[in-house]
C-alpha cells in the first residue's frame, strides 16, 4: 500500500516548534500522520479524508488580534478533533466557551485529576495522573454541550469533550514523555474514537516506494547525494533497487567529515563494496574552506554548504550526461525544523531550507521525506542494509561546519576530528554507547588560559555532547560515567594539540538543539 491509501490522522500546526512530536507518537501506533499548517483549506482537508484531526499547541493567546485561528466549519465536518494546549483553548474559544489569562500559570509535571470515568479519551487512565503543562491562559468555562473530564487545583478544565460532536480537548501535552499516560490517551483517540486499524507499516512503505520511484523515473537517470549516513544510505539503496545502474551516487568529501570517514564511506559504497552502484567520490575540501572563510553565522554557513553541495552535484551530473533527478536523504524532522507554514524556523537544514533558489535538475526526489529517523532505520532493515550501517551515528549534512562555533578553518577541522575520534572510541570501549542516540565532540570558539607542564597555554575548549533520544525531536543529556569522561578529557588535552580544556554539555532538547549550530 502506498501512503495515499493509508488511513491518516491530520495534525494542524498552530505555530508551536515541536508539534512534529504529535505526529511521531501517532505513528508509534502504526497510523500514518502528517503535519500541515493550520491555514490548510477545508476543501483540501475534505480531499485528504483524515480519520481524525489534531490541533497543536502554539505561542499566542486565542483572543489576541493576530492569533492563529480556524473556522468553526472545521469542527462541524463530523471528523473527530483533538485539541492540545492552544488547540484546546481555540476549540473552546470558537465554540463560545471562555478563555482567559490563568490566575496561576502551570509549567512542568502536574498532577491531573480525572473527573469523568466515562470519558472516551481518558479511558483506562489513572484517577490521578502526571501530565506536562505549559500554559499561561486557560479555559475558564467549557462551551455548551461539553463535559469537563479532568482538572487540576488551578485549572478547572484540564480536559473536556463533546462525544456527540466528536470533539475532545486537553490543556496538557500528551505527546511528551513526561505525560506518563499520554500514549494511552493518544491511542484512545486514534483507535477508539477515530476507528483507525493501524495500517502504516515499513514493509509496505518500502515496497510501494520502490514501485513509485520506478514509475516516476522510468528510463531517466538519477544522481544521489550520498553522505554515508543512514538517511542517504537508505535513499541510495531504495533507488538502487528501483532503477539499478540508472543511479549514480556522488559522495562529496567537503573536508568537514569525521576522521577517516571519507575512506570508510568509499569502502562501503565504492567498487569494492557490497552494492551494485555507480559511485563517484569528489574531493573538494579547499573549495568549501574558501567559501566558508570569514563566515561565523550558523544559518549562513548552512546555506553556503547547501548551495555548494548542489553546485558540485550539478557539475558531476553534467559529466555523466543528462541527469533528470537529484536524490536526497531528507527526512521529516528536516522538513519541519526548516519551517512549516508560519511555525518558527529552528534551523535551516542544508538539504531543505538551505537549498538555493535555482537547482539545475528536473526534479528533486526525496523518498524519505515523510519518515522520522527511527522509521528510516526500520526501512533500512527491511531493505537488508547491514545493522552497523542502519545504526550508524547520525551526522549532519553540513558536517563539522556546524560543530565548529565561529569561522571554519582546516586547523579547527583537524582539532575537532581528532577530539571526536577519541571521544567516540572511548565511549564504545566502555560500552556506554548502547542507549545513546547521538554523541560527538564540538569545538567552541572559546580560548582560555591553561598550564601544560610548566608552560602557559592559551588554547581552545572542546565541548562533548551525548544525548538519549528515540525520535531526535526531543532529547535528554546522557548521564555518562565520570570515569569515561575523565579518560576522554585526559586523552584529548594530551593528544590533541591546541586544546587545553574539555566541557560536557548537560542541556536537553528543548531548549537546545542536538547540534550546536
Amino acid at each position: 500500500m502506498n501512503k495515499e491509501s493509508n488511513e491518516m490522522i491530520l495534525v494542524l500546526d498552530f505555530g508551536g516548534q515541536y508539534n512534529q512530536l504529535i505526529a511521531r507518537r501517532v505513528r508509534e501506533c502504526n497510523v500514518y500522520c502528517e503535519v500541515n499548517p493550520h491555514t490548510l483549506s477545508i476543501e483540501k482537508i475534505k480531499e485528504m479524508q483524515p480519520k481524525g484531526i489534531i490541533f497543536t499547541g502554539g505561542p499566542n493567546s486565542v483572543y489576541g488580534k493576530d492569533s492563529a485561528r480556524c473556522s468553526v466549519e472545521l469542527l462541524q465536518l463530523g471528523i473527530p478533533v483533538l485539541g492540545i494546549c492552544y488547540g484546546s483553548q481555540l476549540m473552546a474559544y470558537i465554540l463560545d466557551g471562555k478563555v482567559t489569562t490563568a490566575p496561576v500559570s502551570e509549567y512542568g509535571k502536574t498532577e491531573v485529576t480525572i473527573k469523568d470515568k466515562e470519558s472516551q479519551l481518558l479511558a483506562g487512565v489513572s484517577d490521578k495522573t502526571i501530565c506536562w503543562m505549559s500554559h499561561t491562559d486557560y479555559i475558564e468555562t467549557a462551551p455548551s454541550g461539553f463535559t469537563v473530564t479532568a482538572a487540576t487545583p488551578v485549572c478547572p478544565v484540564a480536559a473536556m469533550e463533546n462525544e456527540a460532536k466528536k470533539l475532545y480537548a486537553v490543556q496538557f501535552h500528551p505527546e511528551v514523555m513526561h505525560t506518563v499516560e499520554g500514549m494511552k490517551m493518544l491511542h484512545n483517540f486514534v483507535f477508539n474514537i477515530c476507528k483507525c486499524t493501524g495500517d502504516w507499516k515499513m514493509d509496505s512503505f518500502v515496497e510501494s516506494t520502490i514501485k513509485k520511484l520506478r514509475q516516476k523515473i522510468g528510463n531517466g537517470k538519477a544522481l544521489c547525494a550520498l553522505s554515508g549516513g543512514v538517511d542517504s544510505s537508505v535513499a541510495a539503496v531504495l533507488l538502487s533497487k528501483a532503477i539499478g545502474k540508472q543511479l549514480t551516487c556522488v559522495f562529496v568529501d567537503h573536508g568537514l567529515l569525521r576522521k577517516n570517514e571519507g575512506d570508510e564511506v568509499e569502502a562501503v559504497f565504492g567498487p569494492q563494496g557490497p552494492y551494485d552502484l555507480n559511485f563517484i567520490r569528489v574531493n573538494v575540501k579547499d573549495r568549501f574552506y574558501a567559501k566558508l572563510k570569514g563566515v561565523t553565522e550558523p544559518e549562513t554557513k548552512r546555506k553556503i554548504i547547501g548551495e555548494e553541495f548542489i553546485r558540485v552535484f550539478e557539475e558531476e551530473a553534467k559529466k555523466i550526461g543528462v541527469v533528470d533527478y537529484l536524490v536526497q536523504g531528507t527526512i521529516y524532522p528536516d522538513v519541519i525544523e526548516s519551517g512549516l507554514g508560519k511555525s518558527a524556523v529552528i534551523k535551516s537544514h542544508h538539504n531543505v531550507g538551505g537549498l538555493p533558489d535555482f537547482v539545475d535538475f528536473k526534479e528533486i526526489v526525496e523518498p524519505l521525506r515523510l519518515l522520522f529517523k527511527d522509521e528510516v532505520r526500520k526501512a533500512g532493515r527491511e531493505l537488508g542494509i547491514p545493522e552497523y550501517l542502519v545504526n550508524r551515528q547520525p551526522f549532519p549534512g553540513p558536517g563539522l561546519g556546524i560543530r565548529i562555533i565561529g569561522e571554519v578553518t582546516e586547523e579547527k577541522v583537524q582539532l575537532v576530528q581528532d577530539a571526536d575520534a577519541i571521544y567516540r572510541e572511548e565511549i564504545v570501549k566502555a560500552g556506554a554507547d548502547k542507549n545513546l542516540g547521538q554523541y560527538f565532540a564540538a569545538l567552541t570558539n572559546m580560548r582560555s588560559v591553561g598550564v601544560m607542564g610548566d608552560d602557559r597555554t592559551y588554547d581552545y575548549a572542546i565541548a562533548l555532547r551525548a544525548v538519549m533520544t528515540s525520535d531526535f525531536m526531543t532529547a535528554e543529556s546522557a548521564n555518562l560515567p565520570w570515569e569515561v569522561l575523565a579518560t576522554v578529557t585526559s586523552r584529548i588535552v594530551n593528544e590533541v594539540k591546541g586544546v587545553n580544556r574539555v566541557l560536557y554539555d548537560c542541556t536537553g532538547k528543548p531548549p537546545a538543539t542536538i547540534e550546536f549550530e
